[in-house]
């Protein structure tokens, strides 16, 4: 009887424990429902009791807002205003500041300063922390409250505090423009080198890459030697417009992958046939600032052993963002893919290494104090008949060697050597090709 007792008291107990376990477990997944009911019930007493008076609207904006930024720094609410600001600014035009910000750690975190806007003039620069606008502090705004105090009527001006690496703490007064992007610029580098600079992916980029390299060759009688894409500090921007830059110089294959949670919603953009450079060797510039549609184009070129990538680790930032209007109300980015390189590299929190590290670094000639004596210096030496027809040519490369401290981009600079090198190589190797031809018809006909 005893026995059957203690058996029947450790069933209840065994069971009991299950029934709270499974209790337990329940708890952790609260009823939808219920939660609401809790929503609204703080919502309420919010409402009722703030020490100041609050909307509705202000509340479930706010609401919907944390919710958002919870579940990572790029997703988030965006009222009417943020949202028309940000259609404005990837049709190249827009008012502000002219800087790519995002939260870390309760700071604004500069992405990347865009050119020819007052935060790259004030000389604001990647990895920035913006710690106060006007003597308010950011930590508890959010990233849209932040942006909107940097924001303003044009004329007007901003004070920005900011924390850099190594160095004091300073502000910064900046006054708000327009900003009118030009995010394609091109220019004719020691006269055979076209260099591309994209500080943004916007509308038609693609198109404004491709005319530049027709008029290049045209330009230059089909003398054109390499191309070079500068896309350092480009924060990115339109995800089309990376993939269609990148399928100019590519003749096939994979451009870049985007993978949600579901298998089946997997999407592979691929290159349609036809490389407008034709060949010819591009070097790809990337620093820390080069984010998002910059890393897709680094990578897929990269992958593809197309370009040649050069400067420092990219920003990291391999996801993607789907804005979702909401109407009236403005809309809702959030964050629904990871995308994926070609040979299948995530570059979420990562980057994209360059091939070639190259730092930024200065130039200074280094002075010989006249230690080093060449042939010509010597007693009774020889002269060389032809002195005086390479006089000029003397005097140009002197000139070049005395402009060499002059060189502010060594990253650039670096960039259009390495193209040049590619350039000899490819004709030397094409040189070679032809002489081995003519080699073997001349050993045929014997």
């Amino acid at each position: 009887m005893l026995k059957k007792l203690i058996l029947g008291t450790s069933l209840l107990v065994l069971s009991t424990s299950f029934a709270l376990a499974a209790a337990k477990k329940e708890s952790k997944e609260p009823d939808t429902y219920e939660m609401l009911n809790l929503f609204g019930e703080v919502m309420e007493r919010a409402k009722i009791s703030y020490v100041d008076e609050v909307s509705d609207a202000k509340l479930i904006e706010a609401a919907i807002n944390g919710m958002l930024t919870s579940l990572d720094p790029h997703s988030s609410y965006l009222d009417s205003e943020s949202f028309s600001y940000m259609s404005e600014q990837t049709k190249g035009k827009f008012g502000g500041l002219g800087i790519e910000v995002t939260m870390d750690n309760g700071l604004v975190l500069v992405v990347s300063p865009i050119d020819d806007t007052p935060a790259a003039e004030a000389g604001i620069k990647s990895g920035d922390y913006i710690t106060h606008i006007d003597g308010e502090t950011v930590i508890g705004m959010n990233l849209n409250e932040a942006v909107s105090k940097m924001r303003g009527k044009i004329g007007t001006k901003v004070k920005l505090s900011i924390r850099r690496a190594n160095a004091k703490p300073f502000d910064v007064t900046l006054k708000r423009e327009e900003i009118k992007i030009e995010s394609v610029k091109t220019e004719i580098k020691n006269d055979d080198i076209l260099y591309i600079r994209i500080s943004s992916f916007a509308e038609e980029n693609d198109k404004e890459v491709s005319k530049a390299i027709e008029k290049a060759q045209k330009d230059l009688k089909g003398k054109l030697s390499g191309i070079i894409i500068d896309v350092r500090n480009n924060p990115g921007g339109l995800l089309d417009q990376a993939i269609a830059v990148s399928d100019l110089f590519l003749d096939k294959g994979e451009i870049v992958s985007t993978r949600s949670r579901n298998d089946e919603d997997t999407v592979k953009y691929t290159a349609e046939e036809g490389d407008v450079a034709k060949g010819l060797p591009i070097v790809v510039i990337i620093n820390g600032g080069s984010a998002s549609a910059s890393e897709i184009l680094a990578g897929a070129l990269q992958d593809h052993h197309r370009a040649v990538v050069i400067g420092e680790k990219s920003f990291g930032k391999g996801s993607v963002q789907t804005v979702i209007p909401l109407g009236e109300y403005g809309a809702m980015r959030i964050t629904t893919a990871r995308y994926y390189t070609p040979s299948g590299r995530s570059i979420q929190a990562k980057g994209i290494e360059p091939d070639i590290e190259v730092k930024p670094a200065k130039v200074e000639l280094l002075e010989d104090y006249g230690f080093n004596i060449t042939e010509s210096e010597l007693k009774g030496a020889l002269k060389n008949e032809e002195e005086d027809k390479n006089k000029n040519k003397k005097k140009s490369s002197e000139e070049k060697a005395n402009n060499a401290e002059e060189v502010e981009d060594y990253q650039l600079s670096r960039a259009l050597d390495l193209v040049k090198a590619l350039s000899l190589y490819g004709q030397q190797g094409e040189v070679r090709q032809e002489a081995g031809e003519e080699s073997k018809e001349k050993k045929e006909a014997k």
